[in-house]
Parts: C-alpha cells; sequence; structure tokens
C-alpha cells in the first residue's frame, strides 16, 4: 500500500472525532514517553522514540527515529490517533510532515516548572486518563511549593551549571534548570545570555568566580577533579563543586522534582561549609 494512499485515508479519518476508547498515541521525545505514563496513559502508547528508556516499560515500544529524525512510514504502520510533539525539540519540518499525512500532531509545551502539571493534565484529558494525572500533577505542584517555601529568605549563592565540559556548555535564565536553582536560592552567573544553552569560556567562568558549580554532565566521573586546580574559583576552594543528575534535571517530567531536592540538598550544603569556612 502506497504512502499516499494511507495519508489520504488517514486524512479522510482525521475529521472524525476522536474514538471513545482510548487513543493510540506515539510519543516524539523521551520526556514526552515518560510524561504519558505519570498521566496513567502508558498503555496508550504505540510508538516513540529513541532514548525513551524510563520507566522500564518505555524500553519496549517500537522506535519511530530520534528527536531529530522521524520515519513516517514507520509512524503511519502504527495507526496512531494522534502524536505528541515537543516544541522545544520537536523539528518544525517533521510536525508539518506528519499533519500533511493527516495525522493529528498536539504540542506539549514544557519550558518551566509549572508545564509540568498543565502537560499531565493535557495529557490526561486526551488518553481519558485524567483523575490519574491530576493525581501526580497535584503531587508535583504541592513538591516544588514545598521546596519554595522551604528556601524562601535562604541566602543567596551564586552558580555555575554545567552541562557539559568539553567544549564548555551551561544554561541561560530561560532554562528549566536555571528555574530550579533559583528556586533553592542560587544565581545563576549566566543567567543573563540570550542562547538556552551557549558555549562558554575558562575564562568566562573564572570570571564570575561561582560560590558553586553544579555539573550535569554525566560523562565526567569526579567533576571536583576536574576543576581542581582552578584554586582561583571559590567553589574549587571550598569544595561546593556538586554533580547532578541529568535525566532528572534535563527531562521535563514528575521527576524534576526529585531534581529539585538534589540541587537544594546541594546549595544547603554549600551554604553550611561556606559558613563553616568563614566561622559565620
Amino acid at each position: 500500500m502506497s504512502l499516499r494512499f494511507i495519508a489520504l485515508a488517514l486524512a479522510f479519518a482525521s475529521t472524525a472525532a476522536w474514538p471513545a476508547a482510548q487513543p493510540r498515541i506515539i510519543s516524539l521525545a523521551p520526556n514526552l514517553t515518560e510524561l504519558v505514563y505519570a498521566a496513567g496513559a502508558g498503555g496508550t502508547l504505540v510508538g516513540t522514540v529513541e532514548y525513551s528508556d524510563y520507566p522500564d516499560a518505555a524500553r519496549a515500544l517500537p522506535r519511530v527515529g530520534d528527536a531529530w529524525r522521524v520515519d513516517p512510514e514507520r509512524v503511519l504502520a502504527l495507526n496512531p490517533d494522534l502524536v505528541l510533539a515537543w516544541p522545544s525539540g520537536t523539528p518544525v519540518d517533521t510536525i508539518r510532515r506528519l499533519e500533511s499525512l493527516g495525522l493529528r500532531v498536539v504540542s506539549i509545551p514544557t519550558y518551566r516548572l509549572a508545564d509540568v502539571a498543565t502537560a499531565l493534565r493535557t495529557i490526561g484529558k486526551i488518553a481519558g486518563t485524567s483523575p490519574v494525572a491530576e493525581a501526580s500533577a497535584t503531587a508535583f505542584d504541592a513538591s516544588v511549593r514545598r521546596l519554595r517555601a522551604d528556601h524562601a529568605g535562604a541566602p543567596v549563592v551564586s552558580v555555575f551549571i554545567e552541562i557539559d565540559d568539553e567544549p564548555l556548555f551551561t544554561v541561560n535564565g530561560r532554562h528549566v534548570i536555571s528555574e530550579i536553582v533559583e528556586l533553592c536560592g542560587g544565581r545563576n552567573v549566566f543567567a543573563e545570555l540570550p542562547q538556552l544553552a551557549p558555549p562558554v569560556s575558562l575564562e568566562a567562568v573564572l570570571a564570575r568566580d561561582p560560590q558553586v558549580i553544579l555539573s550535569t554532565d554525566d560523562t565526567i566521573a569526579d567533576p571536583l577533579a576536574l576543576w581542581r586546580r582552578w584554586t582561583r574559583i571559590a567553589a574549587v576552594r571550598d569544595g561546593t563543586i556538586y554533580s547532578m543528575s541529568s535525566d532528572t534535571l534535563t527531562r521535563a517530567t514528575p521527576r524534576l522534582a526529585d531534581g529539585a531536592r538534589e540541587v537544594c540538598a546541594a546549595l544547603d550544603d554549600a551554604r553550611a561549609k561556606r559558613a563553616g569556612r568563614t566561622g559565620r
């Protein structure tokens, strides 16, 4: 059967409303896959993309490509009722291509912490699992509010967020990791940069002299050892360099609450070390 014939058939079918039964869903991003499971709709997933590895059940789903390239024929072969796209990562051309084939594409934006709860509720409504999705969203919101309240008024510490070491990359103030750092009473030393994930020079890091370094680069076994020779940096002198889980801080899912707790604990430890060092 030709791709054109399948596309025309799907275009005709798309004029009807979603079926009363749970829809067949394909996710085009690992975080969206995880959100579907968290919304209680894992049983609706018929396909996803590479690196969708959480929860474990996601590993068994058929792959239709990766975050950058999607095979339309694989998508069509799985006969989805809709496809979930991630505006931050799914290429616009991919979305347009799938729509041109008559597929329903629903974009789920997840830029900030609050977007996680919104995404859960949206998916729950689409999949018919609103009670589970609402419970997950409410729990996530409560965790974030608790951390924010616990760290309101905490002494501010300056933070360099390292997401890659070669070359050296960080994030600006619009990134969710930066939002988490702020929630925990930290200040991103590169918050003002225009790019979401810009490269920076070692000289720039030395000039900003961060009091804390948070590394989400999973390829670095010992971030402290990597920075140890740069004793001009306060974080090196105080031993306030911490390795963070990449998945829990870069994937916009309910696990961001876990990542936020890790960051807050690290900044609390840094404050204690700095207070002990200065005798305050």
